[in-house]
């Protein structure tokens, strides 16, 4: 039993009753000897996204986690935050009771006057079996009140309102709204990655994915300054500041490719050019994920979206990498990538113009069916090492945190 609901046993009719905002948990109950890791370190994502917001307490319990707020609690502030919390399946404000019939009664009651409504539904959960009576006996109980009272009518299957009843150990849970969650894993549990963030759609949704499979992502973006312009450095900055919500801790690496991509046009064949920029941009970004800790590398490359995207091509640009490389992407369609990146914020941001490098001294016919034989015969013209060198040599990091907005500082 926590605290708070040692202390809502406690109480006696008539004292306030506590508020508290219950936090579910899917898929880390299913993590049976990890579950304890997995509860923490949600717990301890869910104290970050509250920071700044009057919080008095943040307890676990095997399947949820209750935030106990303070009197200045700001709902709608806390209510938008825990929306991004990844672990969190939903969430809602609840009144908490001592388990007492006439108080649950009561509450509800008081909670349906407050509102206008014609149709309704009491759901009573029963967690703990030490409650007398049932579920379905509760229900009734309530809703016959509720209905003599509002003189509304009963509808199970979408009522205008729901009201709903949980019994847990030490207190009865009294709320109105499920608000839900993006369910997945904490960041955190699952190591770090290091995503390929180029601007565009793709990426931001990818490097997005991998946070709720419970990944910490580190960004590097590649820019062709000094021969393009900036502006895709500020998108990048940009999108990392959105995705930062969802992580709490972001570093960006902006690497300068443009004279690593000069030397490429000058010594290689053109149809390989865009190959040989992206195993490039492999080695590059494998470099910063060793030194970053990191043990994957994560693209948000589709197959066959565009000419580099073939099978044939993905296979000579992987055969540089020692790390995995992840592509949560590989068999969607633009119309479900744009769709996400719609509903997690980046669209708008992602579609703004700029230089990005991957449009700097693009062939008239870009290989579609490299091979990684082809690929290492045009690279024999260069120095690969000094040439990665030289692109880690230009690396710019920043860092970024939320919510206490210390956005787009530079690293050490």
């Amino acid at each position: 039993m926590t605290q708070l609901e040692e202390r809502t046993a406690a109480s006696r009719p008539g004292e306030a009753r506590p508020s508290v905002v219950v936090v579910r948990m899917g898929e880390i109950t299913l993590k049976k000897r990890n579950r304890p890791y997995f509860i923490r370190q949600l717990g301890r994502n869910v104290r970050r996204a509250l920071h700044g917001l009057d919080v008095r307490n943040v307890e676990l319990s095997p399947n949820r986690a209750l935030v106990v707020p303070g009197p200045a609690f700001d709902w709608p502030e806390a209510r938008e935050r825990l929306r991004r919390v990844f672990g969190a399946k939903n969430f809602s404000l609840c009144e908490v009771l001592p388990w007492d019939v006439d108080t649950i009664r009561q509450t509800v009651l008081r909670v349906a006057s407050e509102r206008t409504f014609e149709s309704f539904r009491i759901t009573v959960q029963r967690s703990d079996k030490r409650f007398p009576g049932t579920s379905q006996e509760l229900e009734r109980s309530l809703g016959a009140a509720v209905k003599a009272a509002s003189g509304a009518r009963v509808d199970l299957e979408h009522p205008e309102a729901n009201f709903q009843v949980e019994i847990m150990p030490g207190g009865a849970y009294v709320h109105t709204e499920r608000v839900e969650g993006p369910a997945g894993l904490p960041v955190g549990v699952s190591g770090r990655v290091v995503a390929l963030l180029s601007g565009g759609i793709d990426s931001p949704v990818a490097a997005w994915r991998l946070m709720g499979r419970g990944c910490q992502v580190t960004f590097v973006h590649f820019q062709s300054f000094p021969y393009l312009d900036a502006s895709s450095r500020d998108k990048a900055i940009a999108l990392t500041r959105l995705l930062t919500r969802w992580q709490y801790q972001s570093r960006l690496h902006v690497v300068s490719f443009g004279d690593v991509q000069h030397q490429i046009v000058a010594s290689c064949p053109p149809p390989l050019r865009v190959v040989l920029y992206r195993r490039f941009m492999v080695r590059i970004a494998e470099a910063i994920a060793k030194r970053e800790r990191a043990e994957a590398l994560v693209t948000g490359e589709s197959l066959g979206q565009v000419s580099s995207q073939t099978l044939s091509n993905i296979a000579t640009i992987d055969a540089v990498a020692a790390l995995p490389v992840l592509r949560p992407h590989v068999g969607s369609d633009k119309d479900e990538i744009i769709r996400e990146a719609r509903a997690l914020g980046t669209f708008e941001t992602s579609i703004e113009p700029d230089q990005d490098c991957c449009t700097l001294f693009v062939p008239r016919n870009p290989a579609t069916r490299s091979t990684i034989a082809e690929a290492e015969d045009a690279e024999r013209a260069l120095d690969v090492a000094a040439l990665v060198e030289q692109g880690l040599s230009t690396v710019e990091t920043l860092e970024f945190s939320w919510p206490d907005e210390k956005n787009a500082e530079p690293g050490t």
